[in-house]
């Protein structure tokens, strides 16, 4: 196991533990999260060396990667994703009709595909090989693995776009400066990761799906993640909801805590959650930010 000495956000070196959560979808392992003393910064610690990390990917049950429509939960995420890939596209076009994009985390290419339909220069990372084959015999994608991000060009991207994958970047500073060296000087930076300071993160505690541990290596909070990116001279200039998620989220959660799928339960606590985070404006169960140079 990997043993993080310094926070990634603050370089402060002293923590407590916050959680013990279980990694309910591949491994059955017991992992900790701790906090920053300091700044107040959830991760992982200590974690799987960087070369097992993909060992913990490896089930049907993780649909970024196997897109399967297997079971309830599997069918409602295949269902909404198909309203949400069209709202990713309204977004981005607020900024750019066309134009090149990077979508780091692919996964299986719906995304990109979507773009490419949008007649937008695309491009994608995917760190597994067998993911990336999904992507580019089923849509034709122009999708590399991670080592390729080095090799391409500065400022060449209009939108880089990371949904749900920043949490699981074992590099994390390192992968910011990336982004920030590939992103055109009026590029925008599309980021979208869980909010472990919304209600449902509180109502379910270690049970919390989203927390998917060993796979998320950190736990962000709205607060988070501006100081990460101020850290490195990037600005969040807007925050958006992903409302979808905490219901989804919610559903996985009742099966972790209860052993079934409460449907009742867990559309009812997305959707408190919902309401709370309507009224503070920050603490959705997942949100997006908008950031740029």
């Amino acid at each position: 196991m990997e043993i993080l000495k310094n926070c990634p956000i603050c370089n402060a070196s002293e923590f407590k533990l916050f959680l013990e959560c279980k990694d309910y979808t591949v491994s059955q392992e017991t992992f900790k999260i701790v906090e920053c003393n300091s700044c107040g910064f959830k991760f992982t610690n200590p974690r799987p060396e960087e070369n097992r990390l993909g060992e913990y990917y490896k089930s049907e049950e993780y649909i970024s990667h196997s897109n399967t429509k297997k079971g309830f939960i599997n069918s409602a995420y295949q269902i909404v994703r198909k309203y949400t890939l069209l709202k990713k596209l309204q977004l981005i076009s607020e900024f750019f009709k066309t134009g090149n994009i990077l979508d780091i985390g692919c996964g299986t290419g719906e995304f990109l595909n979507t773009l490419k339909e949008a007649k937008w220069d695309t491009m994608g990372i995917e760190p597994s090989e067998s993911v990336r084959r999904m992507a580019i015999e089923n849509y034709g994608l122009d999708v590399g693995g991670e080592e390729g991000l080095k090799e391409l060009t500065a400022e060449s991207f209009d939108v880089i776009t990371m949904w749900h994958v920043l949490e699981h970047v074992p590099h994390l500073n390192e992968r910011v400066e990336e982004l920030k060296r590939l992103l055109k000087p009026k590029g925008v930076l599309v980021v979208a990761v869980p909010n472990c300071s919304s209600l449902d993160a509180k109502k379910y505690g270690q049970y919390w799906a989203a927390y998917d541990v060993p796979r998320h290596l950190y736990h962000f909070s709205p607060k988070d993640i501006e100081s990460l990116f101020k850290r490195h001279k990037m600005n969040v200039f807007r925050t958006l909801p992903m409302v979808f998620d905490s219901f989804y989220v919610s559903l996985l959660s009742e099966k972790y805590h209860t052993g079934k799928s409460s449907i009742f339960s867990a559309v009812w606590n997305g959707l408190i959650s919902n309401l709370s985070a309507l009224k503070s404006g920050k603490t959705y169960s997942s949100q997006i930010y908008l950031i740029r140079k």
